[in-house]
């Protein structure tokens, strides 16, 4: 492990109690869909999901594309189907991808529908249960699939608490769900990619080492980026003085001439957030699946 790198432990008591509902609803439904961030399709998928769901059909919608690095998207979506499960890049603010999303639980569920027929119960709704962790975007893929905005929305983890049934049309039926964490991160990396993208509070956290540590990533991948948005750099300094002469570049200087470090990493998190620097995946599926 990095010397920077970090301890996150974030989980809140009602996530447990949505462990357990989820479990009590499972004979209600036809299908799982998982939203997962597009950026880090790895850390952001709940470890503990394929056990408690067991053998329902799974889909999972990989949202958030237009923050991350198409091509790498593009090998996420291969690397699901070779696993047999189906996966859609979407994005829920643009709506870019949505049309896809109820002929892929058609797909999915084909033999289900097939049943109906011969059982003479054509027309009876599929049913699709909405998972994923906090900050991801359930609840913006419900309002924009239902074309309502009754689910609560907010950038903030950890806001949907209830579980609400949403009806698409006479076919489909969506059930939402709060968000779901593991109880601790094994994994120190997963932790800090969630905090990248601010599915982990920033108040718990060491922004200046989160920062550095997201330096250390985008140095290998994208200098190019980086570059782009603050001007030559020399990468072959080690990471927090490269966050020195990012803050330096932006006059991030107090006095005696040293960079506001904290500053910088405010404000190099928020310009990744924000997608500022560019289109970026930190997660790769030939090393991190």
């Amino acid at each position: 492990m990095s010397d920077t790198q970090q301890s996150i432990q974030w989980f809140p008591g009602h996530m447990t109690k949505t462990r357990r509902k989820i479990k009590e609803l499972l004979p209600l439904i036809d299908a799982v869909a998982e939203v997962v961030d597009a950026r880090i399709p790895s850390s952001s998928r709940n470890p503990e999901l394929k056990e408690l769901i067991g053998d329902k059909p799974h889909i999972i919608l990989l949202n958030k594309c237009d923050m991350a690095d198409k091509a790498v998207t593009d090998l996420w979506i291969k690397h699901y189907k070779t696993q047999g499960i189906a996966a859609i890049a979407l994005d829920c603010k643009s709506g870019k991808g949505l049309s896809a999303f109820k002929d892929t639980v058609k797909t999915t569920l084909a033999e289900k529908l097939e049943y109906y027929r011969q059982k003479g119960m054509v027309g009876k709704p599929l049913r699709v249960m909405v998972v994923g962790i906090p900050n991801v975007g359930k609840s913006s893929f419900i309002n924009r699939v239902a074309g309502k905005t009754r689910a609560k929305v907010e950038n903030r983890p950890g806001v949907t608490r209830g579980n609400q049934w949403f009806t698409i049309d006479k076919e489909l039926e969506l059930l939402d769900t709060p968000g779901v964490l593991w109880p601790k991160f094994e994994d120190a990396t997963v932790g800090e990619h969630l905090a990248f993208t601010g599915a982990v509070r920033d108040r718990i956290l060491d922004i200046e080492l989160l920062a550095m540590r997201l330096l250390e990533i985008l140095s290998v991948n994208y200098r190019d980026l980086l570059e782009a948005r603050y001007g030559s750099l020399d990468f072959e300094c080690d990471s927090y003085d490269l966050l020195c002469q990012i803050g330096k570049k932006r006059g991030m200087v107090i006095r005696g001439g040293e960079t506001d470090t904290e500053r910088a990493a405010a404000m190099l998190l928020e310009e990744y957030r924000s997608c500022k620097i560019g289109f970026i995946s930190l997660e790769r599926a030939e090393s991190d699946a």
